[in-house]
């Protein structure tokens, strides 16, 4: 355990930001779970829509830091495309 008052003010940030990216992270995983079951469930409008605010949420999660731009990227650009295949 940390023993000089800088070290215990790191260990308290650390545990902030530990629990503002989990639930971040979270929240991107329920987003993705939802589109995914939008799409084998074959509800296009829907899914389309989840779509939306899962990648908002991806965005978001990768502006704050919470995971790296490019796994973002990427993870949109997989779920536009799996979106657009169940539509077409």
């Amino acid at each position: 355990m940390a023993t000089h008052r800088s070290a215990e003010k790191r260990a308290r940030q650390a545990l902030k930001r530990r629990a503002r990216n989990r639930k971040a992270k979270s929240q991107v995983k329920s987003h993705l779970k939802s589109v995914r079951g939008a799409i084998e469930s074959g509800d296009r409008e829907g899914a389309e829509q989840k779509f939306r605010s899962a990648e908002r949420a991806l965005r978001k999660a990768a502006s704050k830091g919470a995971i790296k731009k490019t796994t973002a990227s990427r993870s949109v650009s997989r779920l536009a495309r799996s979106v657009h295949r169940a539509s077409s």
